[in-house]
């Protein structure tokens, strides 16, 4: 039996980061993925004066990070080039659009490209301003509300970067900040939401679907987090092994959270044995 390892995950990497930085203490997290997505959340939050050490050990990157606390985020000294990673760009969006400073993102060529507008129209509900290219694209900047109002808001399409970059603004805004899915997202933020300390409830619901409440001003404190590997990233592994007669394979530490865990359950409903 082969044993192998795969990279870790990137979208619970992006959000401890920014969840970390948001609490009060320190954080230590284990295990980051090391790619160019990643370390741009961690350098657009190094430039909001959040202070964060890399190094290397055995789980791979990991970072240690002392947080700002709720609303602690300093103004950007310069345009945040984002490169291509739009999960960083649209989840740092929601952060500072509670924060009173402006704060202007800029990418790639391939960036430039992609829409922002969705993630903008609720934080615009939120009470901040937010002006793009062409009302939809990069660059853009962000003059955070210095008054948010907690808002409700029915996702349109699933999205979980969308609808963390609401939560991720909720954290600096008072009262009750509500997100509902007729279909579920991924559910990272929600589940690190809990794990730093904030006062976030879900509840499932047959005829709405799912909804996300978050009480905002409440302090977070700073946590261990171990990152595990990324099932989108396993499944490459996974089917070459299933194409494969004969093989066999374990892959350790692989994320098997529920709602990313769709492909697995289709190899197995076409015969693939997977444990």
């Amino acid at each position: 039996m082969g044993i192998v390892t795969c990279p870790r995950d990137k979208s619970i990497s992006h959000r401890s980061v920014i969840m970390a930085a948001s609490a009060t203490g320190k954080t230590k997290i284990y295990g980051l993925l090391n790619g160019e997505d990643v370390k741009k959340t961690i350098y657009a939050l190094r430039e909001m004066g959040v202070p964060i050490r890399l190094e290397t050990s055995q789980y791979g990157m990991n970072a240690e990070i002392f947080g700002s606390g709720i609303g602690g985020l300093k103004q950007p000294g310069k345009i945040l080039d984002m490169g291509n990673s739009g999960t960083a760009t649209r989840l740092l969006m929601g952060l500072v659009a509670t924060h009173s400073f402006n704060s202007t993102f800029s990418g790639d060529r391939s960036l430039l490209r992609r829409p922002m507008d969705r993630v903008a129209n609720p934080l615009e509900k939120v009470g901040a301003t937010i002006k793009m290219h062409q009302e939809k694209f990069l660059p853009l900047t962000i003059y955070g509300s210095n008054n948010p109002l907690p808002i409700k808001y029915k996702m349109p399409v699933p999205s979980a970067q969308i609808k963390s970059a609401i939560l991720f603004a909720g954290l600096n805004t008072p009262g009750l900040t509500t997100v509902i899915e007729p279909i579920p997202s991924r559910d990272h933020t929600e589940k690190l939401m809990k794990l730093f300390g904030a006062k976030i409830q879900v509840i499932k619901n047959n005829k709405i679907g799912k909804k996300v409440t978050l009480e905002g001003h409440n302090e977070l404190l700073g946590k261990d987090v171990f990152i595990p590997g990324d099932p989108s990233s396993a499944a490459f592994i996974t089917v070459a092994a299933l194409i494969n007669p004969g093989s066999k394979i374990k892959i350790k530490n692989v994320n098997i959270n529920p709602l990313r865990t769709g492909l697995y359950k289709v190899l197995k409903r076409m015969g693939g044995n997977i444990k």
